[in-house]
């Protein structure tokens, strides 16, 4: 969750869109293929039982066309003279057949017209071979008189040879004598290999294949298969197979090359043998599984696009909430200069305006109060706080730069007797009066402040002390014509220039204090120059 970066509305925001796109797109997906995949399971379940069924009647229908051959041939009168003689007659020599010549002509002929039959031969009820085109004759059941008068025919598989080579099945009808006696029987060895026309017509498709299964489980015809040597499909694959067939369903199975297939079989009566037809998984889901990448492939595209709009969406959001916490940041390291740009409407402009009229009132609120740190609350001029903190940068600002700056120390005369005689009211007004007159007198560049009391004090950059002298003068003729509480007020003051009469803050407010003390031993409602530091006389000497 930490990689993740919750915390972020933008990472939020973002989760939030690929989580909702994802979920119903993928769910949808799912559903759409497992419904699409069980459709073409139920179309290839149908497609393969109509070419197993197909199939199966096929290969009936061929081994009862070989069986009916076999019986017409088995009621000819020299199959049913020759194995009645036969029978009367003694035993032949080992190694000689018990029929006659003609028996054996007769079916050389046979074989000569139909080559599907490699072999044929006759046995009487006893199992010695009456007649044979062949060296030797595939071996019956020990109880095959039993199963031939039961069947009315009979269908062995030959034993199958490890090598490649042709698969083989003997196949043999009764052969009766007179009064419907049975007196032995006529078989034939057939080449499966015939039934491959047939199988490969049943194919369920170019890809499928056909395969005619022995009981044991051993492949003996096969339609679509170019590999060589004994094919046997597994024995629990086999069993699924038969198991299905009641059920009448598809089964999905490792087939005789270890490829995955689905097939469908069909049992036959005679032989039990299964017919199965088969279809690649790969081949069978192909148009299913392309559905499936296409649809994942329109998923990711359709996540991007949303992850992509989802991300923009994101950034317009935050930009402005990102602004704001940058804002935010600065007010709070003490910037109050911050005016944030509003971005669009809605809830985050408004609250962009909402926090520019905060963070300007803050400032308009900082500026004020930064006004009455440095401001006498009666006046209106400086404090003295701020005085001496100017006057301190004013002389770094001198003997940097070089030149000069007066000073005017001012004091109200005979103060604390008006105040007595008029009330301490008056007296207030009487100080805002003079604070008045003083800054109606200055320079935009000079400035005044309160020292304590009925003292005042102006600065004057770039002002030598003629030129201080004649402002204070100003000031001192302007307070002369003005009345407060029908009394007149008049002021002393004492001007001193930095570095003449003092080179440090403290010793020039001192020249000028002293200037200005002596102003009133001399009589008052004067102005008095400062005396210069004798230093400074020896250096200009």
């Amino acid at each position: 969750m930490r990689w993740l970066r919750l915390d972020s509305i933008r990472q939020r925001l973002l989760l939030f869109a690929v989580t909702a796109t994802l979920v119903p797109s993928v769910s949808t997906a799912w559903i759409s293929y497992e419904q699409h995949r069980r459709a073409s399971a139920a179309r290839i379940s149908d497609n393969l039982a109509r070419a197993s069924n197909q199939t199966a009647r096929e290969v009936e229908l061929w081994l009862k066309e070989r069986l009916l051959d076999l019986r017409v041939f088995a009621s000819s009168y020299e199959v049913s003279e020759n194995l009645e003689r036969a029978l009367r007659g003694p035993a032949p020599a080992a190694g000689r057949l018990a029929g006659t010549p003609r028996l054996g002509e007769y079916l050389n002929s046979v074989r000569s017209r139909l080559t599907v039959y490699q072999d044929l031969f006759v046995i009487d009820l006893r199992g010695r071979v009456v007649a044979s085109t062949g060296r030797s004759v595939p071996p019956l059941p020990g109880n095959w008189q039993t199963d031939l008068a039961a069947n009315n025919f009979l269908v062995v598989e030959s034993p199958r040879d490890p090598a490649p080579g042709p698969a083989l099945i003997t196949v043999a009808v009764p052969v009766s004598g007179s009064g419907a006696r049975l007196l032995g029987a006529l078989g034939a060895t057939l080449d499966l290999a015939a039934l491959s026309p047939t199988l490969e017509r049943a194919r369920p498709d170019t890809a499928g294949r056909i395969f005619l299964v022995a009981e044991d489980g051993d492949v003996i015809a096969a339609a679509g298969w170019t590999g060589a040597g004994v094919l046997s499909l597994e024995p629990a694959a086999a069993a699924d197979l038969r198991a299905r067939l009641e059920t009448q369903r598809a089964a999905e199975y490792t087939s005789v090359d270890g490829q995955r297939v689905i097939g469908r079989a069909r049992a036959l009566e005679h032989p039990p043998w299964l017919v199965v037809a088969e279809l690649p998984a790969d081949e069978a889901f192909r148009e299913v599984n392309r559905l499936r990448n296409m649809t994942m492939l329109v998923v990711l595209v359709v996540l991007g696009v949303v992850g992509l709009a989802a991300w923009h969406l994101a950034h317009l959001i935050v930009r402005p909430l990102d602004s704001l916490t940058a804002g935010a940041k600065k007010v709070a390291g003490g910037d109050l200069s911050v005016d944030l740009p509003v971005i669009g409407g809605g809830e985050v402009g408004y609250l962009t305006k909402v926090f520019n009229n905060m963070v300007a009132r803050v400032r308009e609120s900082r500026q004020e109060l930064e006004r009455l740190s440095i401001t006498d609350s009666l006046t209106g001029l400086y404090n003295r706080r701020h005085l001496m903190n100017s006057l301190e940068q004013e002389v770094r600002r001198v003997k940097r730069q070089g030149g000069t700056f007066a000073l005017l120390m001012m004091d109200i005369d005979h103060f604390k007797r008006f105040n007595d005689t008029h009330g301490h009211q008056a007296g207030d007004d009487a100080l805002i009066g003079v604070a008045g007159a003083i800054r109606g007198s200055l320079r935009e560049v000079d400035w005044a402040a309160r020292y304590g009391g009925e003292e005042l004090v102006a600065v004057l950059p770039d002002t030598g002390l003629d030129g201080a002298a004649e402002v204070a003068e100003r000031i001192r003729s302007r307070l002369a014509d003005a009345e407060f509480s029908g009394e007149k007020i008049t002021l002393s003051i004492g001007v001193a220039t930095f570095p003449d009469c003092g080179d440090t803050p403290e010793a020039l407010i001192a020249s000028a204090d002293a200037a200005l003390y002596q102003a009133k031993r001399e009589g008052r409602d004067r102005v008095v120059r400062a005396r210069r530091r004798k230093t400074r006389e020896v250096r200009s000497r």
